[in-house]
């Protein structure tokens, strides 16, 4: 195993300008779904939480996205949009969707009704009790979900070298087809780390995001 761990140091070292063009793709490849997610699926799952026929349609509708594989929607894409980046972008985008939606429903909708109304009792409008009770209080819920999703299109978004999208999984696609595990770990193990950091820094987002009373001493 240390002969491999130092050969693919060494071919790292070697490829330093493909590697460093490679990571700047994948961050690439994760933000820009990652953004779209965020986008839609925030206000998305803000009004799925409001209504209970909404919730119904898309948490069905996107809970059925979690089924289909990446690679097939990345596969199904390239006939309509190529062999490109925005195929990727496409498959990528319908992962981040669901945790991101779905988190953001159930955590206004775990809201107990007892502190709307109190809130409205104060003479609070609407916004002020959005912006100052209801999404302080879902923060740490919806953080959770960006984090599920966030995790989930770092490891993802290796199957975009499939459609010549490049980023990370170029390596990992030549060390499988080169059967050398050396190539392929310079590709799995930068994934691994940036997953690890996604993890550990949202985790961290999240706690500090807690209302004071629920946070642990």
């Amino acid at each position: 195993m240390l002969p491999t761990l130092q050969d693919a140091f060494q071919y790292a070292l070697d490829n330093i300008d493909r590697l460093i063009t490679a990571l700047q793709q994948h961050l690439l490849l994760v933000a820009v779904p990652l953004a779209i997610g965020l986008l839609v699926g925030l206000p998305l799952g803000l009004w799925s939480a409001r209504s209970r026929a909404v919730s119904t349609v898309m948490l069905n509708s996107f809970n059925a996205l979690r089924v289909i594989p990446s690679l097939a929607v990345l596969f199904l894409a390239v006939p309509v949009l190529g062999l490109s980046f925005w195929s990727a972008v496409l498959a990528l985008t319908l992962l981040v969707m669901p945790p991101i939606l779905i988190s953001t429903d159930v955590a206004f909708r775990t809201i107990s009704p007892a502190i709307r109304e109190a809130a409205t009792g104060m003479g609070m409008p609407p916004v002020d009790i959005l912006k100052t009770v209801e999404i302080p209080l879902a923060l740490p819920v919806v953080i959770a979900g960006i984090k599920t999703a966030t995790v989930e299109v770092i490891a993802s978004a290796t199957l975009a070298a499939f459609v010549g999208a490049g980023g990370l999984g170029v390596f990992i696609v030549l060390g499988f087809a080169a059967y050398d595990p050396a190539i392929l770990l310079v590709g799995a193990v930068p994934v691994a780390l940036l997953a690890l950091l996604a993890e550990v820094g949202l985790s961290a987002v999240q706690r500090t995001a807690q209302p004071p009373g629920a946070r642990s001493t």
